[in-house]
C-alpha cells in the first residue's frame, strides 16, 4: 500500500491531494496513509484485502470512502476523524449484525450507505434498523427509507444541498454565491452600459446644438453678404443717376 500512494501521489504534497485511488493494492491493514492527507475529499480501497480499519488517519476533509470488497468485521470507530462523511461503500465485507454498525450513528452527514453483500442485510427489520440508527441517512443499498430506487444523480450528489461543487454556499432558492456573483457583475455591467448609453445621447445632443449653431452662424452670414451686396448696387446706381 506504501508504493502505490507513493505512486498515486506523483510528486505531489499530500495537503493538496483531494482525490486517491488505491484499488486492488494487496493489504490486511492501513499502512501509509497519513494525517498528510488532510483535504482528501474522495478515497477508494476496493478490493484491497483489509481485514479491519485499525490506524485509519483522521481526515478531516474525506466525504466519499469506498470500501467494498474487503473483509472488514467491525472497528467502525476509526472513521470517526472524518466527521464530513456522506458516502460509504461496505459492501461485500464481514459485517454480521446491527450492533457493528453503532458507532455510524455519530456521522451527522452521512446520507448514502452501502451494505449489499454483508451478512447484516439478512437480520430481521435490518432496513429499519439502520434508518432509526442513522438519523441523517437518505439511501441504504441504494432504495430510500419508502424503498424507492435512488437516481444516480441523487446518489452522487445529495451533499450538494449545503454546497456546490466549488465549494460556493447555497442560498434558499438554490443559487449558489458564486452565482450571485456573475449576477452582480451583470447588474453592474447593465448600469454602466446604461450609463455609457446616457453619455452617448447626451453626446449625440451636444453634436446636434452645435451644428444648428453653425447652420444658424452660416445663415447670418449668408444674410449679411446678400446685405452688403444689395447696399452696394443701390450706391452704384445712385451714382448713376448722378451722371
Amino acid at each position: 500500500m506504501e508504493k502505490r500512494i507513493e505512486l498515486e501521489k506523483r510528486g505531489r504534497l499530500p495537503s493538496v491531494i483531494k482525490e486517491l485511488n488505491l484499488d486492488n493494492c494487496r493489504s490486511t491493514q492501513i499502512v501509509g496513509l497519513t494525517e498528510e492527507f488532510v483535504n482528501l475529499e474522495s478515497l477508494s480501497l476496493i478490493n484491497v484485502g483489509l481485514i479491519s480499519l485499525k490506524g485509519f488517519p483522521k481526515l478531516p476533509n474525506l466525504k466519499k470512502l469506498e470500501l467494498s470488497d474487503n473483509r472488514i468485521s467491525g472497528c467502525l470507530n476509526w472513521l470517526h476523524g472524518s466527521p464530513k462523511l456522506t458516502h460509504l461503500n461496505l459492501s461485500g465485507n464481514k459485517i454480521k449484525d446491527i450492533n457493528t454498525l453503532k458507532p455510524l450513528e455519530e456521522f451527522k452527514n452521512l446520507k448514502n450507505l452501502d451494505l449489499f453483500n454483508c451478512e447484516v442485510t439478512n437480520v430481521e427489520n435490518y432496513r429499519s434498523e439502520v434508518f432509526a440508527l442513522i438519523a441523517s441517512l437518505k439511501f441504504l443499498d441504494g432504495y430510500d427509507r419508502e424503498d424507492r430506487e435512488a437516481e444516480d444523480s441523487e446518489a452522487d450528489d445529495d451533499d450538494a444541498n449545503e454546497e456546490d461543487s466549488d465549494g460556493n454556499e447555497v442560498h434558499e432558492d438554490g443559487d449558489s454565491e458564486a452565482e450571485f456573483d456573475e449576477d452582480g457583475e451583470d447588474e453592474v455591467e447593465d448600469e454602466l452600459n446604461v450609463d455609457d448609453e446616457e453619455e452617448d445621447d447626451d453626446l449625440d445632443d451636444e453634436d446636434a446644438d452645435e451644428e444648428d449653431d453653425s447652420e444658424e452662424g452660416n445663415e447670418e452670414e449668408v444674410d449679411e453678404e446678400e446685405e452688403s451686396t444689395r447696399g452696394q448696387k443701390r450706391k452704384r446706381d445712385a451714382e448713376e443717376d448722378e451722371d
